[in-house]
């Protein structure tokens, strides 16, 4: 009975139900739509009011041993998802799309990391602040290692002579794209602040938090919906790839993530941003350093399948694989 009330709460969630309302609104071919600059707002908000947190929390608990544990493991993570599943895709796909798509999903997802952050809180948990510094870290190793990939396992099996010309500028742009930058930024800001003078924007910070997830949640439904439709055209191999994969990751990193961390907020944490995929940062990226990659293959994959899983599925399941 536990496990059905642990379900029933998770769905009952309403920052997830106005995801649910999105993808019907697209479905159900509804005007309702989010005004662009309120879009942009919304997403600054969200990764400002989580790093400013995360380092104040951070400037708390110090620099530990655990913290630069907790770095070096996401990273590491990072590197090592995108060979295996780069080997796993050259199956079916060129190499371009291969590294890709490996490269997607060994970085991560910030709006996934911003629902998971939801999550502890609606299950009365909180993370450790060193994760959002682990969340802005994972993102340009997948992107290198990815670009790696492809260069050493082309599709005519010889080895090429890697462009770090290329790679120079992907990594580059992992740094500076604006989703890394702001939750970085946040961070660093949030831990050398005065404590006694982040007080006046703590109402701005948490308080109104759920409230602009929520809607935010709402517009990505619509946007996920949108993506199904393309991907339909996709094989069955890459629809289970984006299915599967995360699922083996999560699974794997919750179990892994205890001889890095007690804190079950931080494990949780780590199996998310295993089981994610970015559609932001690495096709920004994919863009200079494989430009023959095709977006419309591995962002379809990351938003229109792997994201809905991960927060219907993938959070309820690892949380309980962490407490059981």
């Amino acid at each position: 009975m536990k496990n059905f009330e642990l379900l029933v709460f998770n769905l009952t969630n309403p920052t997830l139900l106005f995801f649910i309302l999105g993808v019907l609104a697209k479905y159900l071919k509804s005007d309702l739509e989010i005004p662009l600059a309120s879009k942009g707002f919304i997403s600054l908000y969200l990764l400002f009011s989580i790093g400013f947190n995360g380092g104040s929390e951070l400037a708390i608990t110090g620099i530990t041993n655990e913290v630069i544990l907790c770095l070096v493991f996401g990273m590491l993570i990072a590197l090592l998802i995108p060979i295996y599943s780069y080997f796993i895709l050259k199956i079916k796909l060129n190499s371009f799309d291969a590294g890709a798509i490996a490269a997607s999903y060994g970085s991560v997802s910030a709006v996934t990391f911003v629902t998971a952050v939801a999550f502890l809180e609606m299950n009365k948990l909180k993370m450790g602040g060193e994760m959002v510094a682990v969340m802005a870290f994972m993102e340009f190793p997948a992107i290198i290692m990815g670009v790696v990939m492809m260069n050493l396992f082309p599709d005519n099996l010889s080895p090429k002579n890697i462009n770090f010309n290329q790679l120079k500028k992907g990594i580059t742009h992992s740094f500076t794209n604006g989703s890394v930058l702001m939750i970085f930024g946040s961070l660093v800001i949030g831990f050398v602040s005065d404590s006694s003078q982040t007080v006046g924007i703590r109402h701005f910070t948490s308080d109104i938090f759920k409230g602009f997830l929520a809607i935010f949640l709402l517009d990505m439904g619509m946007v996920a919906a949108s993506r199904f439709s393309a991907f339909r055209k996709q094989s069955t191999f890459l629809i289970l790839f984006a299915l599967f994969l995360p699922l083996f990751n999560g699974v794997l990193v919750a179990y892994l993530s205890q001889y890095v961390t007690d804190d079950p907020g931080n494990r949780l944490i780590f199996s998310v941003l295993a089981a994610s995929a970015s559609y932001i940062a690495v096709p920004a990226a994919m863009r200079l350093v494989a430009p023959k990659a095709d977006p419309g293959i591995y962002i379809p994959m990351a938003l229109g399948v792997t994201f809905p899983f991960n927060i219907t599925i993938g959070m309820p399941l690892f949380f309980y694989l962490i407490h059981g």
